[in-house]
């Protein structure tokens, strides 16, 4: 097929690659699969060499979209879609397909086809086709009626029941607003309410549900008064404000009309209902005789009247531990002046469990202040209890794995160093990080996380005592409380360490993550209980300080808080100091590197940032800038960058021997993420008045391992305003040709690790020959960086690159010295 698709050169990337590739010659008979192929299909390359892609369809895969893949090969056109394709054992798989024909000096010489697995994408889709066909169900057969507003109040969605308790047709009602005359709703006494009134205008007046709420309706359709009980619930956005209502209502006529007949019943229903509608009793003094309602007896899972109704049967089933204090508070309620009471006190279940019940009620009185009759509900404050004691863990407590949470940890250890010294021994906390765990969630999805912590916490458990605390502080950060560890320091560190190399090697073993083999590492601080005022606080931060030693020394290790520790972070934070100040005092300077073409003519140069401070002399880049990404630095100083780049532009556009300069920008991964990004470049553009045409932004491939789509989309926004992308370090970092593309690049820069080990390294040699080829047959420029040599230029030459930039042309330089160098 010829040198631009040699399989000698392309083969070493291609291997790496996660999609499935597979190159074919014109006649489509392949030629090349890689191994992401090889497992996606089952077929090896000796079943595949020589025969074309069709042996993967069988009977169920789409004529249609195989006639339409034919069809765009015999143009020579691309083709992009997804077919149902069969494995060699016969399973069928969803394939996400690109083939992209290549051509050689014009003629077309095969195809380049690079294929995904899609099958999970699809069966979620169906999956959620399928969940929304239940829930459409579910509405319409929901015994209550449900009507859909969006926040003009106009009907968007009602169900059956909804219409026949309105009296109206969908096509009636759907599209009207709330104030629509034929809505005549009802307050409870009767009067006409007001559409302000209404659930609807309730809901969005005040940006909260509307529960229990009762009122009238007359029907459309028979002027019957149907009476209903609402729900109206919004739904918020992100700025709190209604986009839909959810108005909920069942029919509760037949209540309504019990509750008016009740109202006229007499006196001890009248009690009844000033006491609560829970669990209702009733006790006549005089007469001596008590009633029980049916939801007093169901709330002990009692059948009314299984027991003697008499006036010792709440005593009899009363905790006896509240028997005492109950009957002393309720005899002096009776010989008070009171007409109310309220207690709280716990009956037997039939199980034999206790429930706690709140008695809320009235006490009727004689002309001469003697109670003859004490009325009213028993509530059952189980599932208060319950909310009290989820609120409790909700504060102390960590949700996903159950561990007492940082405030918990906090008290435990404030009241391990409040004991005194005579009682106490030496304690240490542990501080444990697990390693590269935002990667998992990022790749596997957070749910997967989630069991890793889980699995995590259960581990922990098993590698500490049981006197020892563990708690999870959040994310993936957890502390072991080591407690009476001893009275010498160095024993005392001797057996903590022994703790953590021993949850080091635990968490080290396998995992299986919903069905997925993982394994992971942890880095652990160490620090001895610290005394004092604040030696809880102090504490945490020596051992925080520690794992971020450990961390820094490479993962999987732990490391022992010292002095020297909280040295180094305070150099750190002098230096983030320094750098802040100099950025704001505009102290910091710019450095060009020659780009040439081949005839050796200076026609473009890198810009890179330079720190000469006054007192540490110059700071390396490579020590300040991964600092300014730690801190949020890198976005104001990539600013200043920028602008003060595109200054330099438009000043050179105005003398003949520099106008047509070009300069390289590096943009960060951090930069390129930040929102306001794009619309940075576009102002700084603007207020410099440089070209867009001469500015390069460079970006790596790290740029595309998260929001591959959103980054793209950024970097098109920006090439439509003119401004070009070289892709910086290309092969040394995420690669994946389906989506290179796609990508809008003006240049491909040739990393100097290959462009130095062209000579003496073979493979060296060939990666460069096919960056250079691939690049070639997209349309893209290649620039050859740390050229250094001529022997390296020379070769580079004969691989068809044109532009290099190295020592061999110039070192960074200031400007003055750049531009002397022009000349």
């Amino acid at each position: 097929m010829g040198s631009a698709m040699d399989l000698g050169s392309i083969t070493p990337i291609l291997s790496t690659v996660s999609d499935g590739v597979v190159l074919t010659d014109r006649e489509r008979r392949v030629t090349y699969v890689n191994q992401s192929f090889i497992d996606l299909t089952g077929f090896t390359s000796d079943d595949l060499m020589g025969r074309t892609c069709g042996l993967l369809q069988g009977p169920q895969t789409n004529p249609d979209t195989v006639r339409a893949m034919r069809a765009a090969m015999d143009a020579g056109e691309s083709f992009c879609g997804e077919i149902l394709n069969y494995t060699k054992a016969g399973e069928t798989f969803w394939n996400e397909l690109t083939i992209t024909p290549v051509f050689e000096q014009g003629v077309l010489s095969g195809f380049l086809g690079i294929t995904r697995d899609s099958s999970a994408r699809k069966q979620a889709l169906e999956v959620q086709a399928s969940r929304e066909r239940l829930y459409r169900f579910l509405f319409e057969h929901v015994q209550a009626g449900i009507v859909l507003h969006k926040a003009d109040t106009e009907i968007i969605y009602a169900n059956q029941t909804a219409l026949q308790l309105l009296g109206m047709s969908y096509d009636v009602l759907l599209g009207a607003f709330y104030t629509d005359e034929r809505f005549d709703f009802i307050r409870e006494d009767g009067s006409p309410m007001p559409p302000e009134e209404f659930p609807v205008s309730r809901v969005l007046a005040n940006r909260a549900a509307v529960a229990n709420y009762v009122l009238g309706l007359r029907r459309r359709s028979d002027q019957r008064l149907v009476w209903v009980m609402c729900n109206a619930i919004p739904n918020l956005d992100g700025n709190g404000e209604p986009t839909e209502v959810v108005v909920s209502f069942t029919d509760v006529t037949g209540l309504k009309q019990a509750e008016q007949a009740l109202k006229q019943s007499g006196e001890r229903l009248s009690l009844m209902l000033r006491g609560a509608n829970d669990a209702a009793w009733d006790w006549d003094l005089a007469a001596d005789e008590l009633y029980y309602s049916p939801r007093w007896w169901h709330m002990l899972d009692l059948e009314p009247g299984s027991l003697p109704v008499d006036s010792q049967l709440w005593k009899r089933r009363m905790h006896p531990d509240d028997v005492d204090r109950v009957l002393a508070a309720f005899e002096e309620f009776l010989a008070g002046d009171t007409d109310s009471y309220e207690l709280e006190f716990s009956l037997q279940h039939r199980d034999g469990h206790y429930v706690p019940v709140l008695s809320r009620g009235f006490i009727l009185r004689d002309a001469d202040g003697r109670p003859t009759r004490v009325s009213g509900t028993n509530t059952d404050l189980t599932e208060r209890k319950r909310t009290e004691q989820q609120i409790h863990r909700l504060a102390y407590f960590d949700m996903l794995t159950g561990l007492p949470n940082r405030r918990q940890l906090m008290e435990r250890l404030g009241r391990i160093l409040a004991r005194p010294a005579s009682e106490r021994q030496l304690g240490a906390m542990l501080f444990v990080d697990v390693d590269n765990f935002k990667l998992l969630n990022d790749t596997m999805g957070h749910e997967v996380g989630d069991l890793l912590l889980k699995q995590v916490t259960r581990r922990l458990h098993a590698c500490v005592r049981g006197q020892d605390v563990l708690g999870r502080l959040g994310g993936d950060e957890f502390v072991a409380l080591l407690d009476d560890l001893g009275r010498d320091p160095d024993t005392a560190l001797q057996r903590a360490e022994g703790v953590a190399h021993k949850i080091r090697d635990v968490l080290a073993l396998p995992y299986t993550l919903d069905g997925i083999d993982y394994r992971c590492t942890v880095s652990v601080g160490i620090a001895l209980f610290e005394q004092g005022e604040r030696g809880a606080e102090n504490t945490l931060k020596h051992a925080d300080l520690a794992m971020y030693h450990a961390k820094s020394a490479g993962k999987n290790t732990l490391r022992v808080y010292d002095h020297a520790m909280q040295v180094a972070m305070q150099e750190r934070l002098a230096l983030e100091h320094d750098l802040r100040n100099d950025l704001q005092a505009r102290r910091l300077h710019l450095h060009f590197q020659p780009q040439v073409d081949s005839e050796g003519r200076t026609v473009s140069a890198e810009v890179l940032l330079r720190w000469n401070h006054p007192v540490r002399g110059d700071v390396p880049p490579a020590r300040f800038i991964p600092l300014a990404e730690a801190t949020g630095l890198i976005l104001p100083l990539g600013e200043w960058v920028l602008e003060t780049a595109c200054r330099q532009l438009a000043a050179w556009a105005l003398h003949t021997h520099t106008a047509g300069l070009s300069l390289s920008v590096n943009a960060s991964v951090r930069q390129f993420h930040d929102p306001g990004f794009v619309q940075g470049v576009i102002d700084i553009l603007e207020r410099t008045g440089a070209d867009p045409s001469r500015l390069v932004l460079e970006v790596t491939e790290s740029l595309f391992a998260e929001n591959m789509e959103q980054m793209i989309e950024r970097m098109v926004h920006l090439r439509e305003r003119g401004v070009r992308f070289a892709l910086d370090d290309f092969g040394t970092g995420y690669s994946s040709l389906s989506y290179l593309q796609r990508m809008p690049l003006d240049e491909i820069k040739i990393d100097r690790s290959f462009v130095q080990d062209t000579h003496h390294d073979e493979h060296g040699a060939t990666i460069t020959r096919m960056i250079i080829s691939l690049a070639d047959n997209l349309g893209i420029k290649t620039v050859a960086e740390g050229v250094e040599t001529i022997g390296q230029r020379d070769f580079l030459y004969r691989q068809g690159c044109r532009h290099y930039q190295g020592y061999l042309f110039g070192k960074a330089m200031p400007l003055e010295a750049f531009e002397a160098h022009l000349r």
